[in-house]
């Protein structure tokens, strides 16, 4: 039987995840997922591609919304009220024109030291209204794609098989920053032929593949690049047709609802 082992929300984009025994699936994924971003002095996401740090940044979003902490190793924490209301700024995820909230000054500041750049924190609008693309279209926050993303505990135990024989280490399920964890799976990336998931009484309709890119090269507990792995590995058996290498896949919210870890995980149609 397949379960739901982890369960992890990424209030903001690039900055560490929080755990979660149980959480409420919206529209654009887990509660708060990637609602907020960190942008550079022109509205440009800041990504752990480039910025690694970014890990080690520690934020904790209360319930309802109205307050976030920020967290990171030798700074004193910062809590602040979430402006949803002030005038929207300009922001750039990928190319792509979006708007923000700018969360003000002493969250600047804040960053911007952590970071040892300027940064700044923006909250998503409600009206954000994106699309994302894929099988299934669905929407996000600032998320890369699709709302939410699945990874198998199979899938990770064959990776490390794999990085084991070249004689390296294994990794943690963390490299991979994914949503939802689901274990229990024989075979190893089911989650790429899964097409409609029914989990909790919220149901995930297949969007696409994960393609896996240098943050995956980040080690999330030090917020530091470590090494090839697991990109060397990937690229010897998941090499997608499109380009690049995938591990786990990309779903879109078909139907909300509330999902905690030990949840059933059934797949109510499968793809090639």
């Amino acid at each position: 039987m397949s379960r739901v082992v982890e369960l992890t929300t990424y209030p903001i984009k690039g900055c560490a995840g929080v755990p979660l025994t149980e959480a409420l699936l919206t529209e654009a994924g887990l509660a708060h997922d990637r609602s907020f971003m960190v942008v550079d002095e022109r509205g440009v996401f800041r990504s752990q591609r480039r910025d690694p740090r970014l890990a080690v940044v520690r934020p904790h979003v209360t319930a309802g919304g109205e307050r976030i902490t920020l967290g990171a190793p030798d700074v004193e924490d910062l809590r602040i009220d979430v402006d949803s209301t002030s005038a929207r700024v300009d922001v750039e995820l990928f190319g792509t024109p979006y708007q923000g909230i700018d969360q003000g000054d002493t969250a600047c500041e804040w960053l911007s030291e952590v970071l040892g750049k300027p940064s700044r924190l923006v909250r998503v609008p409600p009206e954000h209204g994106r699309v994302t693309d894929g099988l299934t279209p669905g929407t996000s926050g600032y998320a890369d794609s699709s709302a939410v993303h699945i990874l198998s505990v199979s899938s990770l135990e064959t990776l490390n098989r794999r990085i084991a024989e070249s004689g390296g280490s294994p990794l943690g399920m963390t490299r991979f920053r994914p949503n939802i964890v689901v274990g229990g799976w024989d075979d190893p990336h089911l989650e790429d032929r899964a097409r409609r998931i029914s989990v909790g009484n919220a149901e995930l309709g297949y969007a696409k593949l994960a393609i896996r890119c240098a943050v995956t090269l980040v080690d999330q507990s030090s917020g530091a690049k470590a090494g090839p792995e697991p990109l060397r590995t990937l690229a010897g058996y998941r090499r997608a047709a499109a380009g690049g290498v995938s591990f786990g896949s990309k779903f879109s919210v078909l139907r909300t609802g509330k999902l905690a870890v030990g949840d059933d995980v059934i797949v109510t149609e499968w793809g090639g």
